[in-house]
């Protein structure tokens, strides 16, 4: 792989080296390497574009990565990635793309993920979205993810977009079963004329059932945000979503909290705060020596971590 691509890997996967465990890398529509293990298999869809993953039951602490590296301009691709977790497994999946654009033409990495979770089984799972390069083509990315969660299992959704991506449409929907876990923090960073639109819809279906969506975002310069977040109760549940934002220069941002319970017992609650930088913040810490902007980017990080 070029010099690029190495280095836009260790944006979106954390990626220097070929990483232990199973993984598949994608370049530019095509495979960079793919490695299984005794637990963990992958193989090529023969429809569509995109792979399977099976994951054994009883499958502990090991991992699967699946980046995606775009450095040709107006590369343009749709893919499907099912993942097929097994009863009783413990695993971390990291997934992610990263899109190097220098020329005229848009660049764009539309991809759908599909988690059917088996019963009492345990996902952590990391999407990263990045973008660079000086051309004038955009780079737009498109995730839409699908998670199916049986009875007794849990899944936390780590997503986060820091910089770098002109267009992005987020799609999630959650179906949990009976005891089932939902924990979803994304934290989301706009400059520029940049658009991102993050929708959750997610179903809590089985007694005992939760849900935890948490936004944390910050809109800059002249872009725009729409976080739109729908919890239905159709069983005693808890259900709770959150969107903390801090808008700045011309940004735009939208919050549409949405809670459906078609159950007495169905316990649901939504938090939203939008508001810029306190004044108090800023001269606390230009007190010890930072300027305004330096003191801002402090605030950012730590408010993005």
């Amino acid at each position: 792989m070029t010099d690029i691509q190495k280095r836009i890997l260790a944006e979106v996967a954390d990626l220097h080296a070929v990483p232990e465990g199973a993984y598949n890398i994608r370049s530019d529509g095509e495979s960079a390497g793919r490695r299984s293990t005794a637990h963990i298999e992958i193989t090529s869809k023969k429809d569509v574009s995109g792979i399977d993953i099976r994951i054994a039951p009883g499958t502990k602490h090991e991992s699967v990565h699946i980046p995606v590296v775009l450095s040709k301009t107006g590369h343009q691709e749709t893919v499907y990635n099912d993942f097929f977790i097994g009863e009783d497994s413990d695993v971390l999946i990291v997934a992610g793309c990263g899109i190097h654009n220098c020329g005229g033409q848009d660049s764009r990495h539309d991809g759908v993920h599909r988690f059917y979770v088996g019963k009492n089984a345990r996902v952590r799972y990391v999407e990263k979205h990045y973008g660079e390069g000086d051309g004038q083509g955009r780079r737009i990315m498109n995730p839409g993810t699908e998670v199916y969660l049986e009875e007794g299992s849990s899944m936390e959704m780590e997503m986060v977009q820091i910089r770098g991506v002109d267009s992005t449409e987020r799609s999630t929907k959650a179906e949990l079963a009976a005891g089932a876990r939902l924990l979803v923090k994304e934290r989301l960073m706009t400059h520029g004329s940049q658009r991102a639109d993050s929708v959750y819809r997610v179903s809590l279906n089985g007694p005992g059932s939760s849900a935890d969506v948490v936004s944390r975002s910050v809109a800059r310069d002249d872009s725009y945000q729409r976080f739109d977040a729908c919890l239905t109760g159709n069983a005693p549940c808890h259900g709770h979503t959150e969107c903390d934002s801090i808008i700045m220069d011309r940004g735009r941002i939208l919050a549409v909290p949405q809670l459906e319970a078609k159950c007495t017992d169905a316990e649901l609650i939504h938090e939203a705060a939008i508001g810029k930088i306190a004044g108090e913040q800023l001269i606390k810490l230009m007190t010890l020596g930072l300027t305004e902007a330096e003191a801002e980017e402090q605030i950012i990080n730590g408010f993005l971590k």
